[in-house]
């Protein structure tokens, strides 16, 4: 019996470390590491240990004949990425089980190099795997800092709620919040209550970790209409994230449209069609559950501007697509290169998947009549979002069809009227300005050098702020190594300024500042609620989802009164 990597993994490279025969590649070393969707155990060399699995920080890894029916296509997965290769031979005889590389030491730090204090501003997973690696290797004092009054970030309000194994991995963020060299200040924003220039005061270095907070525009007439939101927005509507409308989105047409083709638009329109009842055992905010048990939506059309062979999500998430219960996924045949792409596409391609789906031609007026469908629409753009009543009535969208476009539906030549109540795009997110930081207005990143900013001493970025939306949680690893080994490398050199305020000082200044700044007590307090109220529902936990019931709950360290 061997084990395969699942659908959830997250690319940290925490398996890769623990497999006692190399049978896990691509490793950190190899050139294809950071290029591939995930990582593939070789079925060939596995030893059944159950190292790596014990090690999955998101349990994506089982025995292959544990594999549920919905996750055995990914034993061939990871079998086919080492077809075509030979197999490991024996190298060694003896206790080990092959040759290790001579031990490569990429820092090095002098026998007497001080513990430095270091701000983290972020909590996210490029946030918090850059206070691991300081806490876990260097003497250092870590000072978390948040915008919101509770930590998580992207693992908390970005991963959707049916996916609770790539959660797991806040669980091991989570050990650091009470550790003894660090502290914690949530509900305080850099720019608001505090400035860069007094953040560095206070700290040796201060490494930003804010992510890309905003979304990509996409500029078709109509895009201002209500009903028409970015993804970012709908996914924090429904992770009950503090900052996001509880009530207002609108699901009572039979039909959204969602325009982009990565995991994001996979999510939204996964979540809109998925069974509430099945919902209802996540973390998903009450008020989402209790609009999508309401919903009247019965179809997603996902848009790509460009054909299957080029989209943007993960294979794994694509495969994962054609396993929610009662729902049907097809594809839209309007134009004849889809259907070309996924028959010449090969076992491995992510347009192979597509092979064996039904081919449909989408209605322009309505819905097909049946169950719940998710329709992926390929070489189709948005032209034009049109309203009637006060909200979204049709998208337009090109329809280069096999018929030359004949514009059904009331379009223009070589265009399709869809009709929809409810358009999101999903084309990407974008990062914004830290007050105090330069900034690159066409990357939407902060200009730096292996992480260290440019023209600031002592300030680092980490995660989508350095290197753009790009790769998923576990890419956060290497990229916060590699920051980390700039300021440590900074700190030998005696590059970093010396600070002028402590600890004790910058907590006075921030209490100053922000009378509700949540601590590491605090953040237990609402953790403790959460579960609490998990528990009376048969959920993991409910999410308090304003910043006055997370505050109120992190003071008092008692459940807040529910209101209906």
């Amino acid at each position: 019996m061997t084990y395969a990597i699942t659908q959830t993994c997250c690319n940290d490279a925490t398996c890769v470390a623990v497999c006692p025969v190399n049978c896990i590649h691509p490793t950190p070393e190899e050139r294809a590491f950071g290029s591939t969707e995930m990582l593939h155990i070789d079925p060939r060399a596995c030893i059944d240990c159950g190292a790596c699995a014990d090690a999955c920080p998101v349990d994506a890894i089982f025995p292959v004949d544990a594999l549920s029916a919905g996750q055995r296509e990914y034993a061939d997965i990871n079998a086919a990425y080492y077809r075509g290769t030979e197999p490991p031979a024996a190298e060694v005889e003896g206790p080990n089980f092959h040759v290790w590389g001579e031990p490569v030491f990429e820092r090095s730090l002098p026998s007497d190099f001080g513990p430095l204090r270091v701000a983290v501003v972020g909590t996210g997973p490029a946030g918090m795997y850059a206070a691991q690696d300081l806490l876990l290797h260097t003497a250092a004092e870590v000072t978390l800092i948040d915008r919101l009054p509770v930590a998580g970030g992207l693992v908390r309000y970005g991963v959707a709620p049916d996916h609770p194994a790539t959660k797991k991995v806040g669980d091991t963020f989570s050990r650091f919040h009470s550790h003894p060299r660090v502290r914690m200040h949530l509900g305080i924003e850099v720019g608001r209550d505090v400035t860069a220039e007094e953040l560095s005061a206070h700290h040796d270095a201060v490494v930003y970790a804010v992510g890309a907070s905003t979304d990509r525009r996409l500029g078709a007439p109509g895009e201002e209409t209500p009903g028409c939101l970015s993804a970012t927005a709908f996914v924090a509507w429904y992770n009950a994230h503090p900052e996001a409308v509880a009530q207002g989105v609108d699901l009572s047409a039979e039909r959204v449209v969602v325009v982009g083709n990565g995991n994001v638009a996979l999510d939204v329109a996964r979540i809109l069609v998925a069974d509430p009842e099945a919902l209802a055992a996540t973390d998903i905010a009450a008020h989402a559950l209790e609009a999508l048990r309401a919903s009247r939506v019965r179809e997603v059309v996902v848009l790509g501007r460009r054909g299957p062979e080029d989209a943007a999500y993960t294979r794994s998430e694509l495969l994962a697509l054609k396993h929610v219960p009662g729902v049907e996924l097809v594809v839209d045949d309007h134009d004849p290169r889809t259907a070309a792409a996924i028959d010449a596409a090969g076992a491995g391609d992510r347009a192979g998947v597509l092979k064996g789906l039904a081919r449909v031609r989408t209605d322009a007026a309505s819905p097909a009549d049946g169950g719940r469908r998710i329709v992926l629409r390929f070489h189709s753009e948005v032209v034009e979002i049109l309203a009637a009543g006060g909200g979204v009535d049709s998208v337009r969208v090109t329809d280069g069809g096999g018929d030359g476009g004949s514009g059904a539906g009331g379009g223009d030549a070589g265009t399709a009227d869809l009709a929809a109540g409810l358009f999101l795009r999903a084309i990407g997110y974008r990062g914004l300005p830290v007050p105090g930081l330069p900034f690159d207005e066409a990357s939407g990143t902060v200009p730096h050098e292996g992480g260290r900013v440019a023209g600031v001493p002592g300030s680092y970025v980490v995660g989508w702020i350095k290197r753009g939306p790009s790769g998923g949680i576990g890419a956060n690893r290497t990229c916060a190594a590699e920051t980390v080994g700039t300021l440590l490398a900074d700190a030998v050199a005696g590059a970093l300024p010396a600070p002028t305020g402590d600890a004790r000082a910058f907590a006075r200044l921030a209490r100053q500042r922000n009378r509700r700044v949540v601590d590491a007590r605090g953040l237990a307090a609402i953790d403790r609620a959460e579960r609490d109220r998990g528990r009376r529902d048969g959920r993991p936990r409910v999410k308090l989802a304003t910043v006055e019931e997370l505050v109120a709950t992190a003071r008092s360290g008692r459940l807040p009164r529910l209101t209906r």
